[in-house]
């Protein structure tokens, strides 16, 4: 394992860790400002659920370290980015204002860095090849 994506996991573990606690406590408000109206439960609800789903990743990626179960976190991971996507996207169509973001072209370069997450959880996991090896 290349000590690059080791911290590139535990990086990224952290950074789950931080915005899963925000969810649940410091940040909630700001979080609910990406819940999409069609969301059929609470914002609020939304915001703490996805909290707790992003301390489970966060858990699995600062403790799993054997392939290929780490790649599988990996995968998992990029596919919650790909999930909360619409959430980013309704902050910009929706316009509001949150962490920051307190303009459209603000919001829109904020969409532009959802890839680069994805590709983070892909690298960081070595994901993509070792699901390749596996198949």
């Amino acid at each position: 394992m290349g000590r690059l994506r080791t911290a590139a996991q535990l990086t990224l573990g952290s950074f789950l860790l931080v915005a899963g606690t925000g969810h649940l406590t410091f940040a909630r408000q700001e979080f609910q400002a990406q819940v999409p109206n069609w969301v059929p439960l609470d914002k609020d609800t939304t915001v703490l659920l996805s909290g707790v789903v992003e301390l489970s990743f966060a858990t699995a990626l600062l403790t799993t370290w054997k392939q290929p179960r780490r790649a599988a976190v990996g995968a998992a991971t990029a596919a919650l980015f790909i999930a909360v996507f619409p959430g980013n996207l309704a902050q910009l169509t929706n316009h509001r204002d949150a962490f920051g973001l307190d303009t459209d072209t603000k919001r829109a370069v904020r969409l532009l860095f959802q890839p680069a997450l994805i590709a983070w959880a892909l690298y960081a996991t070595d994901a993509r090849r070792t699901l390749r090896r596996e198949s």
